[in-house]
């Protein structure tokens, strides 16, 4: 994830990957994770999916059920951002029809593998589905911790002459952060929370402390990120690998060990 930042910083920063089942927030201080600042959170993607098909079906949307994720997905990443403030949003969606008669919905048309097309209205799901990340109440009553301060909560119980080199360079990895906006939001709520810390540690010392600039960085590869990872230190000449050879050799069992770490698994 941090190898496209290598040659300006190091291999130094904060990682937030979230894909399709999971997202993880992982601290790398010169090429080394610091592991028991991991931070897991149990929702991605997937989720984002499950509220678009259950906010369909609610409004009564004509979706044939075998449709009917595929088409939450698609409506997920052809129009899904993320909002910078949910309420000014949803009351933008109410007042556009009040005030000029014009709907703020879109219209997807899908046609399936049947052959079969049908159009789908599509309306506070767009932006209520991300929102997810920040208000994880929507989706999960039992998760209530925004990424940000997930973000904030891992940098802060990593070393402290490491988390400067840390804010100012999160990297974005998996399909679900190169939602639109997404990264503008996250830097935002970041930022904000260690403003407000930088603060209070002003009121109550009367010391003036350096400023701390959040920066997050994306990169093309935003979906294929762990695979453009992976092949980069494969690429590695000190990369030890199975070979074919190998493998018809020993068979399936080769892969319970690891070249890597030179032992059996």
């Amino acid at each position: 994830h941090l190898t496209l930042t290598k040659k300006k910083i190091g291999l130094t920063g904060t990682v937030c990957d979230s894909g399709d089942g999971v997202t993880h927030v992982i601290p790398v201080c010169d090429g080394y994770v610091i592991g028991s600042c991991i931070k897991h959170v149990p929702l991605a993607g997937r989720d984002i999916t499950k509220f678009i098909m259950q906010a369909l079906k609610d409004r009564g949307e004509e979706v044939p059920i075998d449709d009917l994720r595929e088409v939450a997905k698609e409506i997920k990443e052809k129009y899904g951002y993320c909002s910078k403030d949910i309420l000014k949003e949803m009351d933008k969606f109410d007042k556009a029809v009040l005030e000029n008669g014009k709907s703020k919905f879109k219209t997807y048309k899908h046609t399936n593998m049947k052959g079969q097309s049908y159009n789908v209205d599509v309306g506070y799901e767009m932006f209520m589905g991300p929102e997810m990340f920040f208000k994880p109440e929507f989706v999960d009553a039992k998760w209530r911790t925004p990424v940000d301060e997930i973000i904030d909560n891992a940098i802060q119980a990593c070393p402290i002459d490491t988390r400067r080199r840390l804010y100012s360079n999160l990297v974005l990895s998996g399909g679900s952060t190169s939602t639109k906006g997404f990264k503008e939001r996250l830097e935002k709520g970041v930022q904000d929370r260690v403003n407000l810390r930088l603060d209070k540690y002003r009121q109550h010392s009367g010391i003036e402390s350096d400023p701390i600039n959040v920066q997050v960085t994306e990169n093309p590869f935003l979906k294929y990120s762990v695979w453009h990872g992976a092949s980069v230190m494969a690429k590695q000449p000190v990369f030890k690998y199975h070979s074919r050879e190998d493998y018809m050799e020993h068979g399936p069992s080769i892969a319970r060990y690891n070249p890597v770490m030179m032992k059996g698994q």
